[in-house]
């Protein structure tokens, strides 16, 4: 085909002149490709028209820290924003924050975290875990669909402009932030040429025609060019003409326009679109959409046909419906590492949000809601002594939306309160061991307030508080918890909770460095829990706990006996999570009994099953224990590295190694060793360089090096020597040919 007439046909399908072809070639009328840093999707479908917006949006993002697009809901700009931004992607980088399952203003820093791939289990607050991110960094943040949150959002953007240099923020929705030196870029419906060539795009991929040019052009002056009621028309084609569309349109106008007097008019003509499609959609279908409108994000098929069968919509009948749904465009299909998702659009749930009100029907639908993913965090809980904890960290984060509705739901009805303490407690293996502990901690303290009558949940949150607050460093917290827990659980003879206070104070004394104490806690908990039948991954953590009581008192033999044993059991049963804490220890004794090859081969496999799961203390144990080993093999620049890796990464866990002088021990040994070899200088300058790797390099770097032969024996020198006590006692040592390991790389 030639120049000409392919310019021919993007004139004809995409609606732009040829002034307009310098600023819009022709790869930016299909599909874009996703920058090589940061997380923005991939373009379903070709993007159509806007290369003025386009250009101007790309200018205004290259003059202006934080550019606003606004415009009614259904203009599309999000898409454009997505568009610009994978355009004008700095170096770190563009970023979306999808906030619109967002619901509560707390959670705004949250979701921008998440969207960074951060996690955060201090004590801190979030906005400085974001700084501390950014800092030195440039990057995008797209932060789409913050209408509902604009306070949150604008508190937050203007303390992250104000402290982040290298930030630039590209915020979308329905108005401004009015934040200081705020652009704001409206955004228009499409222009008629522009709208004809996007119904005619969008029917060609349903395999029909647009019809001729007078009634695709009357359609779309009709939907006045808004993308959303362009493409319900499109996906329609395929049953009705333009002109039955026509026809059915003129009265969805008349029927919908007088309802709001002082809105709007684009945000009547967006409802007028949505109500037009949702006129044509069965009594089955419009009432499985109004039913749909109570999940907070995407969910399966199974929870659909649980929360929404019934009452007027059979059960068996849900997969017709939803199939039919998901023809028309009001959801949307995809694929997610906990399998397939469905999706319905913010806009459109809110307006199946306003017709389940009208039916009466919201508080049912409500709590069947709550009651699946109750019941989804009990199966789950139970499954995660398996060998599916993989598919089981998946499912919840893939649920996590519709799981914080169903917790807010349950812990603001006092009558029901004790749904939202169990379903907290139920998701300690999410909170501990996915890298969610800033967040199992705040809905564990809004259940632990409560009095809900029920005993067992509110015991089962208390002691859930005080794992996390160990975690967390915070000893005071934890302490407070689980004295309360042990007191109402003997006040009411509770052995289960009984068990799992004792456990866990236990786990305090040792972080504590009152091994003494921390071993005759745990073994009474180990007690407990073989008297009442009790076998799961806190069990085994219990052992493995103990076995690191042992070992921090020069018992490396129990210790290794105990912890062999756990990763028997793991393996038996397939359980990787614990098993990765049973493999810390076990490199432990390893390192100490002199053998640094095999700590080596222990961590490795230990640092990959944490990194896999996101448990960031279990990751950055072993990136600490993993530099002590590289240091023993005559590595001390690798090592130092490493250790300014695990710097890094301990102000997003907690206390750094707990505040324990046993934990402590090793970093310590590390340390003199590579000062020793290096010097000081030297050895901040490798430290400052393990400083600058982010968590997933820091890994890959330590698992790269894992892969590369063991240094020679002769190299272990002190090593060889009785494990480390509370207070570093061996002789640094330095390899005598490498010159401290300046191959760090």
């Amino acid at each position: 085909m030639t120049v000409r007439r392919r310019w021919s046909c993007a004139k004809r399908l995409y609606g732009v002149n040829t002034l307009q072809y310098a600023a819009c070639p022709m790869r930016d009328l299909g599909y874009a490709a996703t920058p090589a840093h940061g997380n923005l999707p991939l373009e379903p479908d070709p993007f159509v028209g806007r290369c003025e917006e386009l250009a101007g949006l790309s200018r205004a993002l290259g003059a202006a820290r934080l550019v606003t697009v606004t415009g009614t809901g259904g203009v599309g700009k999000s898409r454009l924003a997505l568009r610009a931004a994978a355009r004008c992607a700095p170096r770190d980088g563009a970023w979306r924050v999808e906030l619109a399952p967002v619901r509560d203003p707390e959670f705004v820093d949250h979701a921008v975290m998440e969207a960074l791939g951060l996690t955060d289990h201090t004590t801190r607050p979030p906005c400085e875990t974001l700084l501390r991110h950014l800092a030195g960094r440039r990057v995008l943040l797209v932060l789409d669909g913050f209408e509902h949150l604009v306070d949150a959002c604008a508190s937050l953007v203007a303390e992250l402009l104000r402290r982040a240099p290298g930030l630039q923020v590209l915020a979308v929705g329905r108005r401004a932030l009015s934040v200081t030196g705020e652009t704001l870029f409206p955004l228009a419906p499409l222009g008629e040429d522009e709208a004809v060539a996007l119904l005619e795009v969008r029917a060609a991929q349903h395999a029909v025609s647009a019809g001729d040019g007078r009634e695709a052009r009357a359609l779309c002056r009709r939907l006045d060019g808004l993308p959303l009621a362009i493409e319900l028309a499109a996906g329609r084609l395929g049953t009705l003409s333009p002109g039955q569309l026509l026809e059915r349109l003129d009265d969805r106008f008349r029927l919908l326009t007088g309802g709001c007097r002082d809105a709007l008019p684009r945000h009547r003509t967006l409802r007028t679109a949505i109500g037009w499609s949702h006129e044509l959609c069965t009594p089955e279908e419009r009432l499985l959409w109004a039913r749909l409108s109570v999940f907070a994000g995407p969910f399966d098929l199974e929870a659909a046909e649980y929360v929404c069968g019934g009452n007027g919509l059979p059960a068996a009948h849900v997969l017709d419906v939803l199939t039919a749904l998901l023809a028309q465009s009001v959801l949307t299909r995809e694929e997610t590492a906990a399998g397939a998702r469905y999706r319905m659009l913010d806009t459109l749930r809110a307006y199946g949000a306003e017709w389940l009100a009208a039916t009466g029907d919201a508080e049912r639908v409500g709590r069947r809601h709550r009651d699946w993913y109750v019941g989804l965090a009990t199966w789950c809980e139970l499954d995660w002594f398996s060998p599916r904890q993989s598919e089981i960290a998946a499912r919840v984060e893939a649920e996590l939306p519709n799981l914080r509705r169903a917790l807010e739901l349950a812990l603001t009805e006092p009558e029901e309160a004790y749904l939202g303490q169990f379903l907290a407690g139920s998701l300690w293996f999410y909170w501990v061991g996915c890298g969610r502990l800033s967040e199992g901690r705040h809905w564990l303290e809004r259940a632990a307030r409560l009095d809900s009558g029920h005993e067992q949940p509110r015991l089962k949150a208390l002691w859930v508080l005080g794992y996390v607050a160990i975690l967390q460093g915070d000893t005071t917290a934890a302490l407070a918890a689980l004295q309360e827990c042990r007191r109402e659980a003997e006040r009411v003879a509770n052995g289960t909770a009984l068990a799992y206070a004792e456990h866990r104070t236990g786990c305090l004394a040792l972080v504590a460095d009152d091994m003494p104490r921390a071993e005759t806690l745990l073994r009474s908990a180990l007690d407990r829990y073989g008297e009442i039948g009790e076998l799961n991954s806190n069990v085994l953590m219990n052992q493995v706990e103990l076995a690191m009581a042992r070992a921090f008192q020069g018992d490396l033999p129990e210790a290794v006996r105990l912890c062999e044993d756990v990763r028997r059991i793991c393996d038996d049963h397939g359980e990787r999570w614990a098993r990765t804490y049973a493999l810390y220890v076990l490199a432990y004794a390893a390192w100490g009994e002199g053998d640094p090859g095999r700590a080596r081969a222990l961590l490795t496999d230990c640092l990959e099953g944490a990194h896999a799961f996101r448990d960031l203390l279990g990751a950055v144990l072993a990136l600490e224990l993993m530099a002590l080993v590289t240091a023993t093999e005559g590595e001390v620049a690798e090592a130092a590295v490493l250790q300014g890796a695990a710097d890094r990464m301990w102000p997003s866990v907690g206390l750094p190694l707990f505040g324990s002088a046993h934990y402590n021990a090793p970093h310590e040994l590390c340390e003199a060793r590579a000062r020793e070899c290096l010097g000081d200088e030297r050895y901040e300058e490798y430290r400052r360089k393990g400083a600058r790797l982010g968590r997933d390099e820091a890994v890959r770097r330590a698992l790269r090096r894992s892969g590369e032969p063991a240094a020679a024996s002769a190299r272990r020198g002190p090593a060889q020597q009785a494990a480390p006590s509370a207070a570093p006692t061996h002789e640094p040592a330095a390899s005598p040919t490498r010159k401290g390991g300046e191959t760090a790389g």
